[in-house]
């Protein structure tokens, strides 16, 4: 048989056709552009702390450079740094977390891939609470499984909460794995305790496994309790627990997550990890040691500042007929309804944001970016940028809605 006129560098993978990149990067790139054309563009969208990598945790990295200490390290992480992130789990969870149960990933998106790479067989489900971040649900298509979004509830005034009846009616025989974001990514909410202990229940009961990404863990605000999965009774059993360094200490360029699970699996991990990345850069391995054992003083003070800066942004919000504001618990996003402002205009939630960035100069991000449908009605608003941005830009988006619907 002839096979001229096939290209065979176009024969994909049939599974990559069914996942999609982050649509959030789209709409940043759109803002740059404008900003490229000397347009002033105030951006609510980017989801990374505005505050630079503090000082002694640079430096550690640059004194690793100039030791020559730019080698491989260990694919599990360099053993300082394991039982650095066992201290910090430890001591704050009161955890009895080893350093063998523990590997070092180039960010936290890593550590997601891995889990759930190590897990998903075609045709399991996943059950993912909507709305979400998007990775989720990428990795669980890309080996074939299926994403089973489950909404979470909403209520003006306070925001989301996970509906813990409606994930258990959503179990089938095919169900394999939930995944938690906790502080969560888009919405700000922190799930309380009762939550956690209730979905971990349903997993319990199921045996499902549980992977649970709490990498805004020291984003907390309004003395809001938190509840890690490493608090709950047995977690090796049933939790992939996963962290990383690029919100908490300001450190998303420099790529340096880690997972937690039994020892047991941590083997074959550590052939998937080294298969895809060798090991994470060695220099910010030093660095994140530096993040963990020196001086949180930073930390603190940039988590205090957010927690204004959510106050500031709920309050303005406040003021629109046509957004269902609320303050966040955690992490560094609201996501308000805006459905009375689209129900009336007619618009969709991507012509609103288009609407803002192109008319009014000012970008957030539509709500369907964060999948699967709860976002229809929805945008997120990342107050991760400096305060008076905050204030000038959401007075803007409450006064472009207004004149719009008007």
């Amino acid at each position: 048989m002839s096979t001229m006129g096939i290209d065979p560098t176009l024969s994909l993978q049939p599974l990559l056709g069914e996942i999609s990149g982050e649509s959030a990067f789209t709409y940043l790139a759109l803002a740059r552009e404008l900003s490229r054309k000397g347009r002033r563009i105030i951006s609510f969208g980017i989801g990374q702390p505005d505050y630079v990598t503090p000082a002694h945790i640079r430096e550690e990295a640059k004194k690793a450079l100039d030791e020559g200490f730019t080698g491989y390290t260990e694919t599990a992480g360099i053993p300082e740094l394991r039982e650095s992130i066992v201290y910090y789990l430890n001591s704050h969870y009161k955890a009895d977390v080893d350093s063998s149960e523990v590997i070092v990933t180039t960010g936290a998106k890593t550590a997601i891939f891995v889990a759930l790479a190590s897990y998903i067989r075609p045709g399991d489900e996943v059950i993912i609470p909507d709305p979400s971040y998007y990775a989720y649900a990428q990795v669980v298509k890309l080996f074939g499984g299926k994403p089973i979004y489950v909404p979470m509830s909403f209520e003006p005034g306070y925001g989301f909460r996970l509906d813990i009846n409606s994930i258990e009616s959503s179990i089938t025989s095919k169900t394999r794995m939930i995944v938690l974001n906790n502080p969560h990514n888009p919405t700000g909410a922190v799930f309380t305790r009762d939550q956690i202990e209730s979905l971990y229940d349903i997993v319990v009961k199921y045996k499902l496994i549980l992977v649970s990404d709490e990498i805004y863990d020291n984003f907390l605000y309004g003395n809001i309790s938190f509840k890690s999965v490493l608090e709950l009774p047995d977690w090796r059993s049933y939790v992939i627990y996963i962290n990383g360094f690029s919100k908490t200490f300001s450190m998303t360029g420099w790529r340096l997550g880690y997972l937690v699970a039994r020892r047991e699996v941590i083997p074959k991990m550590l052939d998937l990890a080294v298969t895809i990345y060798s090991c994470a850069p060695s220099f910010a391995q030093r660095a994140g040691v530096a993040a963990i054992k020196g001086s949180w003083d930073p930390v603190n003070e940039m988590v205090k500042e957010f927690e204004k800066r959510a106050e500031i942004l709920y309050r303005i919000l406040s003021e629109s007929e046509y957004i269902d504001a609320y303050k966040p618990q955690g992490a560094f996003y609201m996501f308000p309804r805006v459905s009375k402002f689209l129900s009336k205009t007619r618009m969709t939630v991507e012509d609103l944001v288009r609407r803002l960035l192109y008319d009014y100069g000012v970008l957030v991000l539509p709500g369907t970016a964060f999948p699967e449908t709860v976002g229809l009605n929805h945008v997120r608003i990342s107050f991760a940028t400096k305060t008076s941005d905050i204030i000038e830009g959401s007075r803007v988006i409450v006064e472009a809605l207004r004149e719009i619907a008007g």
